[in-house]
């Protein structure tokens, strides 16, 4: 049995639904795009120009819930199914857009340079337990108008799993669109086996800006999936109660659905966010407080009752260094989103406020991550009836170590975490160095940095992907990329 976690009841869900229904029809949502205006304005909302107001119909709302897809699949670079995002399937990506990462020398933050990405795709290529790649951190060496979609390109390059990504402008998407057609072959394809999810955000409250609203138009007419990360702050910029944020984040999520089902209809989405508490004694937004994963996982329960697919920023922590806040607060986030079934979990390598990322925390996450999975698969029945045969044997054997029993199920039942989980004994762990957690954990970076292989994209794709990123980077005075000098 699946063991499975609920905060909401149906009868609470469903109010909460019906008030961020009748909020976007009686209050309606802000957006700052005035072709997005004009699409709803056309399909029945009306539309006060001077307030750049939309206010939607409950017809609207039905028809977009009506065509948007129940789950869709993702692909890497080659084509292969990757991972089926539906049902209670639960997958983990990387946290996405660190403007620090944490230097393990240093023991301190510092910018991001293509070295360090690079060296995160080596190591998230070899992590069994992360699904997909993210575009994890923004790389400080090159012009700021390419960060985005130089990003992307590197995560093309050098890894070979899907990517949860995000443009920051307007034009940005559209190199970011051609480095996936690249890879592709067609636009057919690409909406085929889609290869990159896109996080479009809304601006609490009920708003969208010119350019998100626009990447959600320009992801749909490609039939890019996109997540929808609505960010209520529970107490500045949302209600203070759980359920009033909720109902926010109900009518933001809502108001994206409908702008990427009218545009095209069966649009991917996921229904996401990283909504959380505001903490007034810091003037903080804490992702590791348990009522910010509350949020988190009552939205998903409203997102599945709607019928679409989730996604979650948890499995992160606000701790600045790799301690025990970080093991506290990711593993409880990470096992949360598991139970609850959120469908992709976005957020180990994360810390900071969702500002850093650290490697060592991410090789960490990642056994955190299997041993969740684990816990998901729940208890199972393998030949275990009649029990009596076993106990026999155990009698007269004194042990089951080589059982069959044992051999053909100890892998299946038992999750076996890697070496940066400590599992000796006082006197061996002595024997073998008495290390610390950081330093396993860099250890294991440093291991799965050396045992990578280059990705087996074809050499004319990588030659136009490389075309590509130099004609964008030359349009703001780049003659190089600097990841031709690693």
């Amino acid at each position: 049995m699946r063991p499975i976690l609920r905060f909401l009841s149906d009868e609470l869900l469903e109010r909460i639904v019906a008030e961020a229904r009748g909020t976007l029809c009686q209050l309606g949502v802000e957006i700052h795009n005035d072709g997005v205006l004009s699409l709803l304005s056309d399909h029945g909302a009306r539309v006060t120009a001077a307030t750049k107001r939309a206010y939607l119909t409950e017809e609207m709302i039905d028809d977009a819930l009506w065509t948007v897809a129940g789950g869709f699949a993702l692909y890497d670079v080659h084509g292969h199914k990757t991972h089926d995002l539906s049902g209670d399937n639960v997958h983990f990506t990387p946290g996405s857009a660190a403007i620090n990462v944490l230097d393990n020398g240093a023991q301190d933050v510092r910018a991001p340079t293509t070295s360090d990405y690079v060296k995160y795709v080596k190591v998230v290529a070899r992590l069994e337990n992360i699904a997909s790649q993210s575009t994890a951190m923004i790389p400080s060496d090159v012009h700021h108008n390419i960060s985005d979609s130089y990003r992307l390109f590197l995560s093309l390059m050098f890894g070979e799993k899907p990517v949860v990504t995000g443009a920051f402008t307007a034009d940005a998407f559209n190199i970011m669109r051609d480095l996936q057609l690249a890879v592709r072959g067609s636009r057919e394809e690409l909406a085929a086996k889609p290869l990159a999810i896109f996080s479009c955000c809304p601006t609490a409250p009920l708003k969208w800006s010119d350019v998100t609203s626009q990447n959600v138009v320009d992801c749909a007419q490609l039939s890019i999936p996109v997540e929808y990360v609505s960010m209520p702050l529970s107490g500045f910029v949302a209600p203070v109660t759980l359920v009033g944020t909720l109902v926010q984040h109900t009518a933001e999520t809502l108001s994206g659905i409908v702008i990427s089902q009218l545009t095209n209809p069966g649009t991917p989405a996921l229904y996401g966010g990283s909504p959380a508490i505001f903490d007034m004694r810091y003037e903080t937004t804490p992702m590791g407080a348990v009522e910010t994963m509350m949020i988190d996982c009552a939205y998903n329960e409203i997102g599945k009752h709607l019928g679409l697919p989730t996604q979650a920023y948890m499995g992160m922590s606000d701790a600045k260094l790799l301690d025990a806040q970080i093991g506290l607060e990711s593993s409880m986030g990470a096992t949360l989103a598991a139970l609850a079934g959120v469908n992709n979990v976005s957020g180990p390598g994360m810390l900071d406020f969702e500002s850093c990322f650290s490697l060592e925390k991410l090789v960490l996450d990642n056994e955190i991550c299997g041993m969740t999975r684990r816990l998901v698969q729940g208890i199972t029945p393998r030949d275990d009836f009649p029990a009596l045969p076993l106990f026999e044997e155990l009698l007269r054997e004194k042990h089951l170590l080589i059982s069959n029993h044992t051999r053909a199920h100890l892998k299946l039942e038992h999750y076996m975490p890697g070496p940066a989980i400590d599992r000796a004994n006082r006197s061996r762990w002595r024997e073998e160095g008495h290390s610390t957690l950081g330093e396993r954990a860099h250890a294991e970076v440093e291991r799965l940095t050396a045992q990578y292989t280059p990705s087996s994209l074809a050499g004319d794709v990588k030659s136009e992907l490389t075309k590509l990123m130099k004609n964008e980077a030359k349009r703001y005075g780049m003659d190089a990329l600097p990841h031709e000098a690693l």
